[in-house]
């Protein structure tokens, strides 16, 4: 099943069914970027909206895209605001879907979905002004190698969800190799701290 069809439809129940991973990817969101302000944001992957809705509290405008046009379907009726612009967009190709420049780029959860993190990073750094963040936050890599995966439960039975493990040292010489500095590495483990952190993310910054 393609990403586009899984996505699509996992959407009826993506905002309802236990997730922890989604939860926690929006509490950790919240930390790192807490204290900043932006006035132009893209939000990757924005799906329903969970992040978008919390972006919109530090922000001027937000175009959020995602790949799949039944998430952004929910994420519409959700957010009803003129600060917001959604659009269906394929981040694995050319971004000449906006000629914006972002102060603010988010990418949360989609890149274990995407092989060539190479590619991400140089079209984040050139569609981010001077002096702005692309932030990451995405499974992290040790939860992957014990086979943890995007995946949910359909009326056909379970759905798993083509994945790539990227190491944390793919994200970062990924980054390094595009021209940003790494400012921030956070993980986000579950209550208990005692287990496999489940997220990793990374604030990159742009001189």
């Amino acid at each position: 099943m393609s990403i586009e069809k899984a996505y699509d439809d996992w959407s009826g129940q993506y905002d309802t069914n236990r997730n922890r991973t989604r939860d926690l990817d929006k509490e950790l969101t919240k930390s790192v970027l807490g204290g900043l302000r932006f006035k132009e944001v893209l939000e990757l992957g924005c799906g329903t909206g969970k992040n978008t809705e919390w972006l919109l509290q530090r922000t001027e405008k937000i175009l959020a895209v995602d790949f799949s046009e039944n998430m952004l379907k929910i994420a519409r009726k959700k957010i009803n605001d003129s600060k917001v612009s959604f659009k269906r967009a394929d981040i694995t190709k050319d971004w000449d879907w906006t000629v914006e420049n972002f102060d603010l780029i988010t990418c949360n959860l989609i890149l274990e979905h995407i092989a060539d993190l190479d590619f991400i990073f140089q079209q984040a750094y050139s569609k981010l002004a001077n002096d702005g963040h692309f932030y990451v936050s995405e499974l992290h890599p040790f939860k992957q190698y014990k086979g943890t995966k995007a995946r949910f439960e359909s009326k056909d039975g379970r759905i798993e969800l083509e994945t790539f493990t990227h190491h944390i040292s793919d994200f970062t010489s990924a980054a390094f190799k595009a021209g940003f500095e790494l400012e921030k590495l956070n993980e986000g483990f579950d209550e208990d701290q005692q287990h496999t952190p489940r997220l990793i993310s990374f604030l990159f910054y742009k001189k």
